[in-house]
């Protein structure tokens, strides 16, 4: 997958649990957990939005572009 989820990266940054996360977003564990494990085929704006709230952060802090390597 070339898009990588940074949301560890962020989480760690702000000092917070994904539990923190979850009880100030209102999102769900498992999906928070999906997207901090870089397993997400998707995301949605609003929680995406809640994300961003929550952390004070851009959408662009908790993705990355990385190219695939060809083999």
């Amino acid at each position: 997958m070339a898009i990588r989820v940074k949301l560890a990266v962020v989480l760690t940054e702000k000092q917070m649990m994904l539990k923190e996360l979850e009880e100030k977003t209102g999102i769900a564990m498992n999906n928070l957990s999906i997207l901090k494990t870089d397993k997400a085929k998707a995301i949605r704006f609003s929680t995406l939005s809640a994300i961003c709230k929550v952390l004070k952060c851009q959408p662009g802090d908790l993705f990355e572009y990385v190219e695939e390597e060809e083999e």
